[in-house]
Order: C-alpha cells, then structure tokens, then sequence
C-alpha cells in the first residue's frame, strides 16, 4: 500500500544502477507482470484517496513501463467509476512484454483512449504524469513535452508515477522540456531563459515513488518538482544492494544529567565578525548569530572573537557570550567556529586555528581562504591524520570554489560534489541548499529532508555553522554532529509560524541543546 514517507526517519535511497538490480532480481522471482500490477494497483489507490470526488482523471502515459504502470492505473481506475481518460504515446509493436499486457487489461476494461488531453479538468479532478519515470535521459520534446507542460501548469491535482518526468532520479536535476513555440507561450515557459512552469501550489503536487526511493527526488530540484512524496515498496526487499545515501533522521533526545554542570558541555568559540571602519565594512552581525547559535544550541559556555576590531565589554543583548581577543582564545582547549563574517582578516588567524583546534566548524570567508592557499588547504587535510575533527559548511558557490569548478556543476550533481569534496579534503561536508547533504570520508552520505524556503535569508548558514559548534563540543563525531544540527536547523523552520517571518536571530533563539 502506498503511505506517505516519512522525513524523520532513516530512509535508504538507491541510485537508477541500485534500482534496476533490485527490480531485475525481484523480475526473477515473480510471476510476469507481477510488478507492474503491483505498481498499477498502488497507483490507483493513492490517486482514489487524492481525488475521491474527481469527476475527470487524466492519466499521460509514456512509451515505455512508466507509461505501463498508468495503463494498469487506468484499468483499476475504469473498474471503480472514475472514468479516466488516458493519452498514450507508444507504439504497440515497440511495447515492452509488461506494459503491452497492461494496454490490453486497459482495452479490456474499455478505458477511453484520447489523441488529445481533456480540456475541462478542474482543481478537483486529477492528472497522472506516467510519462517517463526513471526513463529520462533527454529533454522531452513534441507531444509530450506539450503533455508535460499542461500537466504541471492545469489546475487538476498532479500525482506523478516514481520520478516526475524531466527529474534526474540520482541528481535532482530537471530537464526542460522543449515544446512547440505556441504551447510553450501559452503555458508560460521561457524555454530559452530555463524557466519551467510549476503553478500548482505545493499541496496540490504528488509523487508515489515506487520499489525505491531515488536521492533525486530530495535534493536540488526535486522537492520542488516532487511535491508531497509517497512510498510502496511493491512488496520487494532490496536484498544486498548498498544505498547511495540516506534520508537524514531526527536525533534521538539527549537528556542532560541532573547532576552536571556548564563545563560538562564544551566551549565553543566564534572566530569571524570582521570590519573595517575606513572602509565602511561591518559584518560583526554573522559571527553573533552563529555565537547566539552556540548558546541556544547547547554549548557550556560561548566566547566571540571579532576580528578587525576592538573588543567589546559584552553584548547587551546577549550578555552570556564572553568577548575575547581572537589572539587571546586558548584554541586547543576549545571548539572553535571560524569564518562567519571573516572578510579577508580571517586568512591570517587560520594557519594557528587548523593547527590547534581539536574540533572545528570552517564556513564562509574561511572556505574561501582555503580555496585559494594551497598551504591552508594542506593543513586542512592534515587535521585527519592528527585525529582532529573537522566540519565544513559550504553553500554551492563555496564547494565549487574548493573544488575549482562553478556552481552550475555543483548544483548539477550535489551528491558528487559533497563526496568529492569531503574525500579531498578529509573531513566532514555539509552542502548546503533544498537537501542538504552531508558527507564524510568512509561514511555513506545523508540527504536532509527538513527545512524549507524560509532559511533563504540572511544569517541562517552563520546559525548553521554555530550550531554545529556545541554538538562538536558535547562529544559527537563531526559527521554525528553534522548531521543532528542540519535535521534541528530545518526542522525549526518548519515548525515556524506561517504569519511569522524567519530571520536569522529568531533562528538562533528558536534553537535547543537536542
């Protein structure tokens, strides 16, 4: 039976390779046909519980098994009076076994065949996208292309089958479709500029994803694209086959004994914040917030080395941090979280930092230095040799600086990147973005399904990084650590009131030790 996934629990995702060995060996073992009946069956169920009143459902079916699975829909469909109408685009002598005994249960059951997608769908009624599924390896053109266009700009609710048809399961990537000039204009697609349309509201998308789940569908475009996800495992354990990733999980609570005290919690030290008064340069606010992250994420104690500038007494509104001269932080005896706001001032003070520091979060204007110091880079490396733990926290401009590529390609292959980058460097990656992932070297990588669009604002990736800090501090592996913070990060933002806007302080405050 199709259920919703859930987000918070430790979800194996499998690569296309890992899937098609799972579904050919599960092939091998069952009667023909089994699994698409299966995926037919938990197809029009799900679809029956999305839109019990519709009045029309339509169902874009493809030339190959995705297509299969919405014929096989479409007789369930056809059986319980819902009337589907389905637009087909295969060729029967081309029909692979499976799906060509699904086109006849259809014709059996005498679903209405159209040349044509109806014209009267409403939001009540109901579009299946059974186009493509995992199948995509180019743009889609022609008609269905133009099927594609009027399914995620119309007003029915949209249910694709597996993957939405344009998704790159493994990368999260969406290719666009490349329809004629009138349909494209007439739906609103700037073919030209990479705009594609998704004016259904997130509610009123859905994606049963089938046998496995794909990492595609959690990072880069594919939460967008995918809506809300479901699962059915069609029945089939995936036996020996490794995941690529997993879904991120929450953390367990960690109650903190009676019979503690602050020193039992770690110090964490923010290093960052430069300025320059004769420049008109300020950026003291981004170590804050990340030192306000330490606090109200959990760290015994919390010290604020700004950089570029004298050393306040205290911060009136935040009075337990303690300020100290960056010069003056005993390093290997604290957690340290450097380069939030750190401008150029921060490239100075590394060198000590990476050399001294038992366990330390590097962001911003420090990735930054890095990616330009072969010698700072050489140090970072070496941290792992001395068992020093290490967490960094780039956004996709940062990982494509350290890796000397560009955003684009970052953001074409996230899972790559973030492996790539915690191998060469030898410590733990947090790339950020819509599903963050975490990687470390010898760990298999976690995708993070929390969070939404209102961590775009400034600050959150400060609060990030100093939230990380007293995870580090508690005792917690840098990937352990990692991976708690990120879930607690996002997870905040979705708790956070609709009517309410999310800035980078309330973040930091809204934060917990668990």
């Amino acid at each position: 039976m199709p259920h919703l996934l859930p987000l918070d629990r430790p979800v194996p995702l499998f690569d296309l390779a890992a899937t098609r060995r799972i579904e050919a060996a599960a092939q091998a073992a069952l009667a023909p046909h089994t699994l698409m009946q299966r995926a037919g069956l938990a197809t029009a169920r799900l679809a029956l519980a999305l839109a019990p009143h519709a009045r029309t459902v339509w169902i874009a079916c493809g030339p190959g098994n995705n297509g299969g699975d919405g014929l096989e829909a479409a007789m369930h469909l056809q059986h319980w009076g819902l009337r589907p109408v389905v637009t087909w685009l295969g060729e029967e002598a081309r029909l692979p076994p499976d799906a060509r005994a699904s086109l006849q249960r259809a014709r059996d059951a005498r679903v209405r065949f159209a040349d044509q997608p109806p014209v009267e769908l409403g939001p009540d009624d109901l579009a299946i996208d059974a186009l493509l599924g995992i199948g995509a390896m180019r743009p889609p053109q022609g008609r269905m292309a133009e099927w594609l266009v009027r399914l995620r700009s119309g007003p029915a609710t949209l249910l694709a089958l597996d993957v939405p048809s344009g998704l790159d399961a493994d990368r999260g990537a969406l290719c666009l479709p490349i329809a004629p000039d009138s349909i494209a204009a007439g739906a609103g697609l700037d073919c030209a500029n990479g705009q594609f349309p998704l004016d259904l509201p997130p509610a009123a998308r859905h994606t049963l994803s089938l046998l496995t789940c794909k990492p595609g569908l959690f990072t880069a475009q594919g939460r967008d694209a995918c809506g809300t996800l479901w699962f059915d495992d069609l029945g089939v354990d995936p036996g020996e086959q490794a995941p690529v990733a997993w879904l991120n999980a929450a953390p367990q609570p960690a109650p903190r004994p009676h019979d503690s005290h602050k020193g039992s919690y770690g110090d964490v030290a923010v290093i960052g914040g430069a300025s320059d008064v004769t420049r008109g340069v300020a950026m003291t606010g981004a170590a804050l917030l990340a030192a306000s992250a330490a606090l109200h994420g959990g760290a015994g104690r919390v010290y604020v080395g700004l950089l570029g500038t004298s050393t306040p007494a205290f911060d009136p509104t935040q009075p337990e941090l303690m300020f100290r001269h960056p010069d003056a932080l005993p390093l290997a005896q604290l957690t340290v979280v450097c380069g939030c706001g750190g401008g150029e001032a921060v490239r100075a003070l590394l060198p000590a930092v990476l050399a001294q520091a038992p366990r330390l979060v590097l962001d911003a204007d420090a990735l930054n230095a890095i990616a330009h110091d072969t010698a700072l880079r050489q140090a970072l490396t070496a941290r792992a040799s001395r068992g020093l733990a290490t967490v960094l926290t780039p956004h996709p401009l940062e990982a494509a600086r350290l890796l000397a590529s560009d955003a684009r390609q970052v953001q074409a292959d996230r899972l790559r990147a973030a492996r790539t980058l915690a191998e060469r460097l030898a410590c733990t990656v947090v790339l950020k973005g819509s599903g963050s992932v975490i990687a470390a070297p010898g760990r298999t990588p976690r995708v993070n399904a929390t969070g939404n669009a209102r961590l775009a604002t400034p600050g959150s990736g400060d609060v990030l990084a100093g939230l990380i800090g007293p995870r580090l501090a508690a005792g917690l592996s840098a990937f352990d650590a990692a991976c708690t913070a990120v879930y607690r990060h996002g997870a905040v933002a979705d708790a956070w009131s609709t009517g309410r806007a999310l800035t980078a302080g309330a973040l930091a405050r809204r934060l917990s030790a668990t």
